[in-house]
C-alpha cells in the first residue's frame, strides 16, 4: 500500500475584481489559457454583441451568462453593472474582438467603475491587439507612434490627414472597407512620399499585408475591389 499523500494541483482562483479580457481578433486560437480560465471563472462576461461571444464561449465550453454591452448603451446598463460589482460579483469584459477599450465603448464603463469603487481591481488580461499585431508586421519604426483610432466619417478628417503628413513618427489608424479607398486618396494628397502598410484581416484566412506609396496602394486596391473587404489598419511612415 502507498502511503504517500497524494498531492493535488489546484489551479489559482481568481480574485473578486473586473477583467478586461483581450478576445482573439480572428483565429480563434489566439486566446491565452489565463483568459479562458478566467471567463470560466467570472460570473458574468459583459460583451459587444453575445452572438459572437457566444461562438469562442462555445469553442472552449465556457457555460457562463452573457450580458450586451456596447456605445449603445443606456446609463442604466450601466448602473445594473455596477450595482452586480457592488454586490461581490465578479465580471469579465470582452469585446467582439481583441483587446477591449481600445477604441471600444469599453473604455467609458471602466472609467465609470473606477470612479465608483476605490478597492474593486481592473485586472488586465493581456490578448492579441490589431494595433500591436500589424505594427509588428508593418517594418515601420514602432518605439514611438501616433494611434487615431477610427478617423471621424467627415466633420475633422482632412484636419487629421494634415496632421499626419506633419508629424514625426509612425501614424495608425483604422478604417472600414467603405472609406478605406477615400482614406487612401486623401493620403495621396497629403503624404503622397510616404511609405504606407495596410494589414487587413489579420490572422483571418483572408490576412494580407500591402505596402507602398499611397498611388501604389490606392491602384492596387482600385484595382481589385474583392480585397476591399473586412478590417484594415493603416499605417503610415514618418516625416
Amino acid at each position: 500500500m502507498n502511503n504517500k499523500e497524494e498531492k493535488t494541483i489546484l489551479m489559482p482562483k481568481s480574485t473578486t475584481g473586473f477583467y478586461v479580457v483581450g478576445t482573439p481578433i480572428g483565429n480563434l486560437e489566439d486566446i491565452t489559457y489565463r483568459a479562458v480560465r478566467i471567463l470560466n471563472e467570472v460570473d458574468l462576461i459583459l460583451c459587444e454583441d453575445t452572438r459572437v461571444t457566444r461562438n469562442l464561449l462555445d469553442r472552449y465550453e465556457i457555460h457562463k451568462p452573457t450580458m450586451s454591452y456596447h456605445s449603445q448603451s443606456k446609463l442604466a446598463k450601466v448602473d445594473k453593472i455596477l450595482e452586480m460589482i457592488e454586490e461581490g460579483k465578479t465580471l469579465a469584459l470582452v469585446s467582439d474582438a481583441g483587446t477591449p477599450t481600445i477604441s471600444d465603448p469599453g473604455s467609458v464603463l471602466v472609467s465609470k467603475i473606477r470612479e465608483s469603487f476605490s478597492d474593486i481591481e481592473v485586472i488586465a488580461i493581456p490578448g492579441p491587439s490589431a494595433l500591436v499585431s500589424a505594427l509588428s508586421v508593418s517594418g515601420l519604426p514602432a518605439s514611438e507612434f501616433t494611434f487615431y483610432g477610427f478617423l471621424p466619417h467627415k466633420k475633422g478628417r482632412e484636419t487629421l490627414f494634415k496632421e499626419i503628413a506633419e508629424i514625426n513618427r509612425t501614424a495608425v489608424f483604422y478604417e472600414s472597407p467603405h472609406r478605406i479607398l477615400k482614406a487612401l486618396e486623401s493620403l495621396n494628397t497629403f503624404t503622397h512620399d510616404r511609405r504606407v502598410v495596410i494589414a487587413r484581416e489579420i490572422s483571418k484566412i483572408y490576412e494580407q499585408v500591402v505596402s507602398g506609396k499611397p498611388e501604389e496602394i490606392l491602384k492596387y486596391f482600385s484595382e481589385n475591389p474583392d480585397k476591399v473587404r473586412g478590417e484594415f489598419v493603416v499605417m503610415v511612415s514618418e516625416k
